[in-house]
């Protein structure tokens, strides 16, 4: 099992992190890392927030962004973001750099989620798109930004069929969003101008604005998508509550 929610000495969430101590310390003493808690013997205990602020951190920075303006990206964000809030800002950091998958044993997969990992937990972690096999078995080509949040997946009482469908539906509706965003793009901003016989300053700009245009629409899509989340939640809890309270009386 995975350990509980401030389970972590600095040792421990340097491993998960893919950092070192002295890293997480040089963090904690410019404040982007919150203090942890101090449990017996006075040892500090660390968290999935901690970890999801790391992963943020060090995104943030592989986007060439300095200490200076990390300290204010982060001081911008709500001080009680949880650590599914702060992996969503993660991966919307991440989304325009290309792919970084990184190479590791099942070993140091091990080191880096702090659980012994079965067959099954790397099926599930594949389904999830956190990792990939490799020809050599011992080696798998590894999302460094998805591992953690997949690792918490494991636990969670979710069957590998019940992944697959759900990465399906996932797939198809954002291939069918992006695909009808840009035919509304096309038909109804580029074709026009391609048609006007724009001079070449009037394309640069136009494929600069599209350019532009991607970071927005994916912060759309995820703001629309959290709250569509929220309603059908709390439609369908809302249903189930009703039928209980029907039955009770």
């Amino acid at each position: 099992m995975m350990e509980s929610a401030t389970d972590l000495t600095v040792d421990e969430l340097a491993a998960r992190a893919g950092v070192t101590v002295r890293t997480i310390r040089f963090y904690s003493t410019r404040g982007l890392l919150p203090p942890p808690e101090i449990g017996p013997r006075r040892v500090g205990r660390y968290g999935p927030d901690h970890l999801s602020r790391l992963a943020l951190i060090e995104e943030l920075q592989h986007q060439g962004l300095t200490l200076s303006a990390i300290e204010r990206y982060l001081a911008q964000l709500p001080p009680d973001l949880s650590a599914q809030d702060l992996a969503i800002h993660r991966a919307l950091v991440a989304s325009w750099i290309p792919d970084k998958a990184e190479d590791a044993t099942r070993e140091q997969l091990e080191r880096r989620v702090g659980r012994e990992l079965t067959e099954e937990d790397l099926d599930r972690l594949a389904a999830m798109s956190v990792l990939v096999r490799t020809d050599d078995p011992r080696v798998f080509r590894v999302d460094p930004g998805l591992l953690h949040l997949g690792a918490r997946l494991l636990d969670v009482p979710i069957a590998l069929e019940t992944i697959l469908a759900a990465r399906t539906v996932v797939i198809e509706h954002t291939r069918s969003a992006a695909r009808e965003l840009s035919r509304l793009f096309k038909d109804e901003v580029w074709e026009p101008y391609r048609e006007g016989g724009p001079d070449e300053e009037e394309m640069a700009r136009m494929k600069s604005l599209s350019a532009h245009m991607q970071p927005m629409v994916v912060q759309a899509l995820v703001t629309a998508f959290q709250r569509s989340m929220k309603q059908e939640l709390r439609e369908s809890f809302g249903k189930e509550e009703r039928k209980e309270a029907g039955s009770e009386g």
